[in-house]
């Protein structure tokens, strides 16, 4: 890792933790004790335990990425520094967090293009604000363990129940019994959020787990662009984030979902991403992936409302020791909806990358468009990319088309580029920039920018 993005990333913050859970496999005490730190009412307590009792009974996934380096009785479920919840200045951020954030450019960015932030620090929210006029239009954008206490029906009717419930999976169900913090976002009738909301979560602690919860709500007919940003320090240690994403997006809405994920090599990503979209509802996720030990990532939308579409736009990087599973859902309910998937992928160094996706169309659902497109790229000999696309179409009267394409650098390319005063290796980072350029144009300048430096850093080197 380069000087600048090791300073950026790479490096542990010291600090103090007022509460902190012992490590071992997870137990009612400590399901307890986050309940009761965070003053939660009987209903989510119950939530939480129902939850628990769902996580012991179900099995890991059998198939994808070999789990087995994951030691769940060697995570830390929470970790609360000391530092005071949901500041609305950074002032009152302990300056060892608050400088970890400067370094990753989130009050800056704040400043200049967003119209408010979250940033959360291993199990606790440390900065939440929003912009004054948003909260006068009824737009909310709080800490999920805000909204527990401050809109409790909303959060009952959503959280973890239609969209995704907690027997969706072992590690759903984990999440259902350990979430801390996350985004709650509201946003009322016909109101437009004219800039990006972004939240970024840093895990700090070694060993550590990270169970955000983000719950996002576009009320019919407006608009909103949230963006979410990711990192860790490296440790020789494994650890674990199963966050969950739950967003419903009502009839005429338009939401968009951006995400870079930038875990470091020690950590399990099994993020579990869903959407419900209303009548002539848009969804669209662009995502990135180049971080982690093994990730399984499938963004998914439910198509339930009439001429509703989603678009999955998303990118991963596979190095030396890394799996990247990831891909699309789309479940397409209701006629006349339509989809576009878009992945690419690029491996190196005996990195393993996979498409993984399903588009389902159900019986009735006539006049569905699918298009489902996944490129990628093999940097040399040991790397491995696969693609493994599943249609479930139901329905006779639609138009589904699938393609996908795997191949290395191509070699006409780079002798032009060389032969026009580049190095080979200059070429190659050329060449690669080009190959995922659609999808960096769809991500959040600052972001984008900061994928590329990660790729092309990966790239040093790879001549020979």
């Amino acid at each position: 890792m380069s000087d600048s993005l090791s300073r950026m990333f790479g490096q542990k913050t010291k600090v103090r933790y007022i509460t902190k859970s012992e490590e071992g496999n997870l137990t009612e005490e400590t399901v307890k004790l986050i309940s009761k730190s965070k003053n939660e009412p009987e209903w989510m307590l119950n939530k939480r335990l129902h939850a628990l009792k769902v996580y012991n009974e179900l099995k890991f996934p059998t198939w994808g990425p070999d789990l087995g380096k994951l030691d769940m009785s060697k995570i830390t479920y929470y970790s609360v520094p000391d530092a005071k919840p949901n500041a609305r200045s950074w002032d009152d951020v302990p300056s060892e967090i608050k400088n970890t954030f400067e370094r990753l450019g989130i009050p800056e960015a704040e400043r200049k293009a967003l119209a408010g932030v979250g940033s959360q620090f291993d199990s606790q929210a440390v900065y939440h604000k929003l912009r004054e006029d948003l909260e006068k239009q009824g737009v909310v954008f709080e800490d999920m363990d805000e909204a527990v206490h401050n809109h409790p029906e909303l959060v009952k009717k959503y959280f973890m129940t239609s969209c995704v419930p907690v027997t969706l999976h072992k590690f759903v169900a984990l999440h259902g019994a350990v979430w801390s913090g996350g985004s709650f976002i509201y946003v009322p009738k016909n109101i437009k959020v004219d800039l990006p909301l972004q939240a970024y979560f840093r895990m700090n602690i070694e060993k550590g787990g990270q169970f955000e919860h983000t719950l996002i709500v576009v009320d019919e007919g407006a608009q909103l662009h949230y963006v979410e940003g990711c990192s860790s320090p490296r440790y020789t240690t494994s650890a674990l984030h199963a966050g969950c994403v739950e967003i419903f997006v009502k009839n005429g809405a338009r939401m968009r979902y951006s995400s870079v994920e930038n875990w470091s090599k020690n950590t399990f990503n099994l993020n579990t991403k869903r959407s419900i979209v209303d009548e002539h509802a848009i969804m669209e996720w662009v995502g990135g992936n180049a971080g982690s030990q093994v990730s399984m990532l499938y963004p998914c939308s439910i198509l339930r409302g009439k001429n509703s579409r989603a678009e999955h736009l998303g990118i991963a990087y596979a190095g030396a020791g890394q799996n990247q599973d990831v891909g699309a859902k789309v479940y397409h309910i209701a006629e006349s909806t339509s989809s576009v998937i878009k992945s690419k992928s690029i491996s190196k160094d005996g990195g393993i990358s996979t498409y993984r996706g399903l588009v389902h169309v159900r019986k009735g659902a006539k006049n569905c468009k699918v298009h489902v497109q996944c490129d990628a790229m093999i940097m040399d000999e040991k790397s491995i990319s696969n693609t493994v696309p599943y249609m479930d179409i139901h329905e006779t009267k639609v138009d589904v088309g699938h393609e996908a394409t795997v191949g290395k650098i191509d070699k006409e390319k780079l002798f032009y580029l060389m032969s026009r005063g580049l190095s080979e290796e200059e070429s190659i980072k050329l060449v690669v920039s080009g190959f995922i350029e659609p999808i960096m144009k769809e991500l959040p300048l600052e972001y984008a920018i900061e994928l590329n430096r990660l790729i092309e850093m990966e790239m040093e080197n790879s001549v020979g």
